[in-house]
């Protein structure tokens, strides 16, 4: 179906930060299939781990004990400090879940319409919960009605958060990227977090985070919420944790944990032996070879070299970054920007009209690195 402008090129085989297309040509790839693929293209881990799996089994259904699942939800909860795991298939997946696990305390607290505050700028799915929560006119154009439900607010701003909590007693919750990813890299204020935290408490809200692209070390941490002195009670992840393969994660603790019992959710595929065992070998990547300090360093890196190479341009409004999340915002549209990158050999992408986005593989060398500063350097100078 016609759902993708696609781009006029077809890529074949792809090694570590490199694609090439069928005509034989070379991709620096600045983002790694929408921060997917974060240890590096055709990884020999995550292929030997999947071939290995794909000859022994690749699927039973939840109705029975899995073993690669259960370790894997253990790893990370131990990573994450939270207790239980729903697995799902995608990072929209893994949303409705937190939705569903927000709408389910409201109604066991005799609340009958709850809601769950939601942030302007945000993106969080393209299914019909996960689409109305998206804060983005155009994501939601065509499928009225929305659902119901949603209370949105401004982002990075808590005296808003506060004022709804004051006038909405059928809040349960907030449902909020620690960085808006679509939304064009946006960092709040390093308190922003821990201070929605406080308000949560203080209402009996659960604190649910979506680290669909955040999580899996982008930002430097394994979940960028550990940037911050706050836990919260839910968090959903996907992207990242399976390198290419489909797979998506609710964590939850504490009183949300305990939400869910047989019958109030599932899934056909997910957390299915072939997508854990996946997961497993991005794990191992990831702490065999200390990616999330090395993203923390490559995201200096490449800052200080755009900062350094675009200095006094005047098309540039700002740079920033949190990890291998980076951003150029210019002050004018530029959506040329994406096919220019092809002509020179690098994959970026804009988003919101103005603002080029890099989320490139965590396994970057710094000869690579400085490779890509150049190439997009030479791209907005152009």
């Amino acid at each position: 179906m016609n759902t993708y402008a696609r781009l006029p090129v077809s890529f074949v085989s792809g090694k570590g930060a490199y694609l090439e297309d069928s005509e034989g040509k070379r991709y620096l790839d600045g983002l790694t299939g929408l921060a997917v693929v974060g240890i590096g293209h055709a990884n020999e881990r995550v292929a030997r781990a999947l071939a290995d799996q794909a000859g022994t089994l690749t699927h039973t259904s939840n109705l029975y004990e899995i073993p690669l699942q259960t370790k894997l939800a253990d790893r990370l909860c131990e990573l994450s400090g939270m207790e239980k795991v729903f697995f799902a298939n995608s990072g929209a997946e893994a949303n409705e879940a937190a939705i569903k696990l927000a709408r389910l305390k409201g109604n066991q607290k005799g609340i009958k319409k709850p809601a769950v505050v939601v942030m302007d700028g945000s993106f969080h799915g393209r299914t019909m919960a996960t689409l109305t929560a998206t804060g983005n006119r155009k994501v939601h154009a065509g499928f009225e009605p929305l659902l119901s439900g949603f209370v949105r607010a401004p982002y990075n701003d808590v005296e808003a958060i506060q004022q709804i909590a004051d006038n909405n007693p059928d809040v349960v919750g907030i449902f909020v990227e620690p960085v808006l990813g679509e939304g064009g890299i946006v960092i709040p204020d390093p308190e922003y977090l821990a201070k929605l935290r406080t308000v949560c408490d203080a209402h009996d809200w659960l604190f649910m985070l979506d680290e669909v692209q955040t999580g899996n070390g982008r930002t430097g941490k394994y979940f960028a919420y550990q940037h911050s002195d706050c836990m919260p009670d839910v968090v959903t992840t996907a992207k990242g944790l399976g390198n290419g393969m489909p797979i998506g994660a609710c964590l939850a603790r504490g009183a949300a944990a305990e939400l869910f019992v047989p019958g109030n959710h599932g899934s056909t595929f997910g957390g299915n032996p072939l997508a854990c065992a996946a997961g497993h070998a991005v794990l191992d990547e990831i702490e065999e070879h200390g990616l999330c300090t090395r993203a923390a360093e490559l995201g200096e890196r490449i800052l200080a070299g755009l900062r350094t190479g675009l200095e006094g341009n005047n098309a540039v409004k700002e740079i920033r970054g949190l990890g291998l999340m980076l951003a150029v915002e210019l002050n004018e549209d530029a959506p040329h920007l994406v096919e220019a990158g092809l002509a020179k050999g690098v994959l970026i992408n804009v988003t919101q009209g103005n603002i080029l986005r890099l989320l490139p593989p965590l396994t970057l060398t710094d000869a690579e690195a400085d490779e890509l500063t150049a190439k997009v350097v030479s791209l907005v100078q152009s």
